[in-house]
């Protein structure tokens, strides 16, 4: 069966992709890649520039995972052979939907209009946040992955200072919390009535609306959904820097491999605890000045008003 995804979720990275991924999974008539995030259409986004750190945090699928029956579950890697992207849907059954959710959609340049012409009929959502908590929730990410190991406010000066910025190269606190360019690049392309985008905090606090809205954008029968499936949650390491330099060195991949899940639950909380809900106003008001004109211009876009964020904490 030639199988041609119709629905990508874009994006925002820490935006709830993965929840909404696995939730979307439920309904019978939609399919997603095994591989969350293949990444297949960011061809501006190169491998080899990444630094050592990101390749080492990073599975690299090869031939042994696509001769695998069924594919396993994965949440990111990069696939660049359009043979080998074709197979991550193979095991589609006659699912009406057929999807796959990388958050990097919404960040590369290349990425609306490579789907466009593989797919001029596919779907588009992209769910964005807050941007404040959605660079706050990044960070987190970055402490409990070990590329960083500083403070959120040092944390963010350094990748501003950055000199060298891209996917797998910095880490973008700012700029994937920047909406505006990054939507219209597929409001350029696209048909309007084929993108859809969800507010974080709708999805949250208002699930079965969200939800009713989804079926009908995807026209799929609904299916009662009364909370958002919670996946990717933040945790933050009790000891950050040991957890970047094991983290660095490999130890904390090779464990990762020998430990089963059930092991893995058990010590996590030795090391981790769950991550903050709030963001400090001295940390909040530092940020605040990246975002405003961009919230005005992506609400003017997507018509609808973003400016509530600025004081929604």
């Amino acid at each position: 069966m030639n199988t041609i995804p119709n629905l990508f979720i874009i994006g925002a990275a820490k935006a709830g992709t993965t929840s909404l991924y696995y939730q979307l999974k439920t309904h019978p008539d939609i399919y997603f890649s095994p591989l969350k995030e293949p990444n297949f259409f960011s061809t501006d986004i190169k491998i080899e520039d990444f630094t050592a750190a990101y390749k080492k945090r990073t599975v690299f699928v090869d031939d042994s995972y696509f001769n695998k029956t069924p594919l396993k579950e994965l949440q990111l890697s990069f696939v660049r052979d359009l043979s080998q992207y074709n197979q991550l849907f193979r095991e589609r059954n006659n699912q009406k939907i057929v999807g796959e959710a990388s958050t990097s959609y919404l960040y590369s340049t290349e990425a609306a209009k490579n789907i466009f012409s593989f797919n001029p009929s596919a779907k588009i959502i992209a769910i964005i946040r807050n941007p404040v908590k959605r660079s706050f929730s990044h960070y987190q990410m970055a402490l409990r992955y070990g590329f960083t190991a500083l403070d959120f406010r040092k944390a963010i000066e350094n990748d501003i200072k950055n000199p060298v910025k891209g996917w797998g190269q910095s880490e973008l606190f700012i700029e994937l919390s920047l909406y505006h360019n990054q939507l219209k690049r597929y409001f350029d392309i696209f048909p309007e009535n084929q993108i859809k985008v969800i507010l974080f905090d709708k999805l949250i606090n208002e699930p079965e609306k969200s939800f009713n809205e989804i079926w009908q954008f995807l026209s799929v029968e609904p299916i009662n959904l009364s909370k958002l499936i919670e996946k990717n949650t933040a945790e933050i390491p009790r000891f950050s820097k040991a957890n970047k330099l094991v983290s660095d060195i490999g130890i904390k991949q090779v464990m990762g491999k020998m430990l089963g899940n059930k092991a893995k639950q058990k010590l996590k909380p030795l090391f981790f605890d769950k991550g903050e809900k709030t963001i400090s106003k001295k940390n909040k008001e530092f940020l605040l000045p990246f975002f405003e004109k961009d919230l005005q211009k992506t609400s003017n876009l997507i018509g609808i008003d973003l400016m509530y964020w600025l004081d929604s904490f």
